[in-house]
C-alpha cells in the first residue's frame, strides 16, 4: 500500500494570468498559498488483472477489465485519473482510491491538486525521484495538452511545491519564488483570511473558456483587468515583505473588483450581496476562490470582526472552514514497498 497526498490552496492575487493566452504574450503572476485541507490517494496491488478507481467525493467507481479496453482513456467517469494511469502506462493489477477533504469544484484548485498527488503517488511507486517542478509540469500537461481543460498553471505549482510563494509564468518556463516573511508577517495574514462555502459548486471550465477566448482576442477589457490585476500581485508581494498586511485587504476587494470583468459569470447577484454584507460588517476584502461563479468566499478580515462576520453569513447558510498554511507540498505519507512496472503494480 502506498498513501500520498497534496494540499488545496488558496490564491491572494494574480489569479487569470495563469493562463496561457495571457502569460505567453504578457508574462503572469500569482500570489499563491497552500492549506492544510488536502487530497488523498491510496494505491494498492489488485490481486485480480483489472484495474479500478474508486472516488469518494463523486461517489462512483470505474473498473477496466483488460489492458486493450478502448474505454481507458478518453471522457467519462474519472477521466481525469484514467489519463495520468494511461501516461504511466498503469493498465491493470492495481486499486487506487481518492477522497479529499473539501467538495469538489469549489475553487480551491482541488481538480490540479488530484493530478498532482495521484502523479506524487505513481512516480513515487515507480522509483523516480521526481523534483516539485516536473511533477507540476507533468501534472499542467496531463490537463492542459492531453485532457484540453481550458485552464491555467497555478493550481498544479501550489500543490506541488506548498508554501506561499509567488510563482511568474512566461512562455519559456515557471518560476516559484517562497516569500521571505517576517513570521509575524506571517501569521498575521493568516489570521486575517477566512474561507466560508457558499454550498454551491460550479463548472470553472466554462468561465475559463469565456476569459482564455478574450484574452486570445486581445478584448480590451479584459486584458486591461488582467493587467492590473498581474500588477496587484506584485503589490501584495510587496506589502507582505515590508510586513503591510492590512494593505493586502484592500488589494483583494479592488482585485475583486477588476476580476469580475474576466467572464460574465465570474460573480452573481447572490455572490455580490454576501461580498457587501461581509464588508458591511467589517471586512475589508475578498473573492471568490478560483474561477469564480461559487464554491468558496474568501474574506480578509480583522481578528476583531471576525465573529460578526460569520454570524451574518452564516445566518445566510454559508459554513466557515477553519483553515492554516502548510509548507509540505506533495508527499507521500505511507509506502509499505509498492512497486510500480510498466502496466501493473506489484507488492514487494
Amino acid at each position: 500500500m502506498l498513501i500520498a497526498r497534496a494540499p488545496v490552496r488558496i490564491s491572494l492575487a494574480g489569479g487569470g494570468t495563469d493562463l496561457s493566452a495571457y502569460y505567453e504574450k504578457f508574462g503572469g503572476c500569482v500570489i499563491s498559498a497552500s492549506i492544510d485541507k488536502y487530497f488523498y490517494v491510496i494505491l494498492q496491488p489488485s490481486p485480480d488483472p483489472t484495474l479500478q478507481i474508486t472516488s469518494s467525493d463523486y461517489q462512483t467507481f470505474y473498473r477496466q477489465k483488460t489492458a486493450s479496453d478502448r474505454t481507458f482513456f478518453g471522457e467519462g467517469d474519472l477521466s481525469l485519473p484514467r489519463a495520468i494511469l494511461h501516461h504511466f502506462g498503469v493498465t491493470r493489477g492495481v486499486s487506487m482510491f481518492l477522497a479529499s477533504e473539501i467538495p469538489p469544484g469549489t475553487g480551491l484548485g482541488s481538480s490540479s491538486t488530484v493530478t498532482v498527488a495521484i502523479i506524487k503517488a505513481l512516480t513515487t511507486a515507480q522509483g523516480l525521484r521526481s523534483t516539485p517542478y516536473e511533477i507540476a509540469e507533468l501534472a499542467s500537461f496531463i490537463e492542459i495538452e492531453k485532457l484540453g481543460e481550458p485552464i491555467g498553471k497555478q493550481d498544479q505549482y501550489a500543490a506541488a511545491f506548498g508554501g506561499l510563494n509567488r510563482i511568474d509564468f512566461d512562455a519559456a518556463r515557471t518560476t516559484v519564488t517562497p516569500l521571505a516573511l517576517a513570521p509575524q508577517t506571517r501569521a498575521q495574514l493568516e489570521q486575517r483570511l477566512m474561507l466560508f462555502y457558499t454550498g454551491r459548486t460550479r463548472a470553472a471550465a466554462h468561465i475559463l473558456s469565456q476569459q482564455k477566448a478574450a484574452s486570445e482576442k486581445q478584448d480590451p477589457q479584459v486584458l486591461d483587468a488582467l493587467h492590473a490585476v498581474k500588477e496587484m500581485a506584485y503589490a501584495t508581494h510587496n506589502a507582505l515583505e515590508r510586513g503591510q498586511v492590512d494593505v493586502v485587504g484592500e488589494i483583494l476587494h479592488e482585485s475583486w473588483m477588476r476580476k469580475k470583468r474576466f467572464a460574465a459569470n465570474v460573480s452573481n447577484a447572490r455572490i455580490d450581496a454576501l461580498y457587501e454584507l461581509a464588508r458591511a460588517n467589517g471586512a475589508r476584502g475578498g473573492k471568490i476562490a478560483g474561477a469564480g461563479g461559487g464554491g468558496f468566499l474568501m474574506l480578509f478580515c480583522a481578528p476583531e470582526a471576525q465573529e460578526g462576520v460569520t454570524r451574518v453569513l452564516e445566518a445566510e447558510g454559508l459554513k466557515r472552514m477553519v483553515f492554516h498554511f502548510e509548507q509540505s507540498g506533495a508527499r507521500v505519507l505511507f509506502n509499505a514497498g509498492l512497486r510500480l512496472h510498466s502496466g501493473a503494480v506489484q507488492a514487494s
